[in-house]
């Protein structure tokens, strides 16, 4: 027999995993509270990263709908003669590559009156805009009563009255008494066909009456000429789009044409967003550093309470490899099976709770596999320094402290 014969045997993978789960199978409800102990800090990791972020998308679209993507171009004030943008404005804004889409309006300087009885003067600090049908899906607004300017209404004598409008003119909704409600706008009678919903970002179209283009053409004396341009422009590229706008508007003079800065809802968006990266790592990193622990206090009670069998074991001719791997193996066979309860419950948790407040479900993919993986990763963490210790221990030392 040579020294080959009789040196120490390699286990197969397939018997490593056997000797690791030995322990758990014959301490099975100490595995379970072990495994239990881990799926509740992966739970809790899934959780509080799954939430929070389910509840940034529904803050993040919140400010998206206020105008994050919305840039306001109008021509340079006190200029004479005074600067006009082109009537083809909205298109040649379109021609813009990041562009998403484009509206204007146009302030037809005529007054408006809830009524005949009203003195002439008394405009209620309204202005009558002309505007393109498709400003709202522009700006992002939302009719609260009836309906907006479509490719019929907009060439006939209707308007859409803004919030704050619909408020000092009286109107409540476009119907009393079974009669639609009417405007006077200089001497001609123009029916109320809609009220907008609030917009915070856009207050001057919330104090306005909008009428038809077309309308606005053939009985208010509108020439054509836009006032206000809004460009809505993919959010990653609203700078590049705010910097060629007034050359595309304007090509003759470009430094004439004003355009809003992009408001202070992205800059909260972005702010927002930096915020709950950070919040997300580091409520991440204490919830797998409590399921450490845990793994790491049970695998160390596990080396205490089966001195015995590794006494028995190393006097029946064990390695102290083969005793590590044994109980390396059993910490992150604990910790995986955790993970993977814990992320499923995590998920199921976050799914629960967001569709609950009404948010759009985010389950974040680090969180994901980090549930399984940085279970698996914790295992061999907190199981290394419980597995050396049980492998220095000679026969004589386990089986004397048994």
């Amino acid at each position: 027999m040579t020294a080959r014969d009789t040196g120490p045997v390699r286990l197969p993978l397939g018997d490593v995993l056997r000797l690791g789960l030995l322990g758990i199978r014959t301490r099975k409800l100490r595995a379970a509270l072990s495994a239990l102990g881990i799926s509740i800090g992966i739970a809790t990791m899934v959780v509080v990263t799954g939430i929070p972020a389910s509840g940034q998308a529904a803050l993040l679209d919140e400010l998206t709908a206020l105008g994050t993507t919305i840039l306001r171009a109008s021509a340079a004030p006190n200029q004479d003669p005074p600067v006009l943008l082109p009537p083809d404005s909205v298109g040649m804004a379109r021609r813009i590559g990041p562009v998403t889409g484009a509206a204007a309006v146009a302030n037809t300087h005529r007054t408006v009156r809830r009524n005949d009885r009203v003195a002439a003067g008394d405009d209620s600090g309204l202005s009558v805009l002309a505007s393109s049908p498709d400003l709202l899906d522009t700006i992002n607004g939302h009719v609260r009563s009836g309906g907006f300017l479509g490719p019929v209404t907009e060439n006939f004598p209707t308007v859409v009255l803004g919030h704050v409008a619909a408020g000092r003119l009286g109107f409540t909704d476009i119907v009393q008494n079974g009669q639609s409600r009417q405007v006077l706008i200089d001497d001609r009678w123009f029916t109320v066909i809609g009220v907008l919903a609030p917009m915070p970002l856009a207050p001057d179209i919330e104090r306005s009456v909008l009428v038809g283009w077309g309308a606005a053409r053939q009985w208010l004396g509108f020439d054509g000429h836009p006032t206000v341009v809004y460009v809505k422009a993919r959010e990653e590229a609203i700078e590049d789009v705010r910097a060629v706008l007034p050359a595309t508007l304007h090509p003759q003079l470009p430094g004439l044409v004003q355009v809003s800065r992009p408001s202070e809802a992205l800059a909260a968006k972005r702010l927002s967003e930096n915020n709950f990266s950070a919040l997300f790592l580091g409520l991440a990193g204490v919830a797998l550093l409590v399921g450490g622990v845990g793994v790491a206090n049970t695998m160390f009670i596990s080396v205490l309470e089966r001195r015995e069998e590794i006494g028995l074991r190393r006097a029946l001719g064990a390695t102290r490899r083969q005793i590590r791997w044994q109980f390396l193996t059993e910490a992150v066979v604990l910790s995986g099976f955790g993970g993977l309860a814990g992320t499923a419950l995590g998920v199921l948790a976050t799914l629960g709770y967001a569709t609950h407040q009404g948010w759009p479900p985010v389950i974040p993919a680090v969180a994901v596999l980090g549930g399984v993986l940085g279970a698996v990763v914790v295992g061999v963490l907190a199981g290394i320094h419980p597995s050396v210790r049980a492998a220095r221990l000679t026969p004589t030392q386990a089986l004397a402290g048994s």
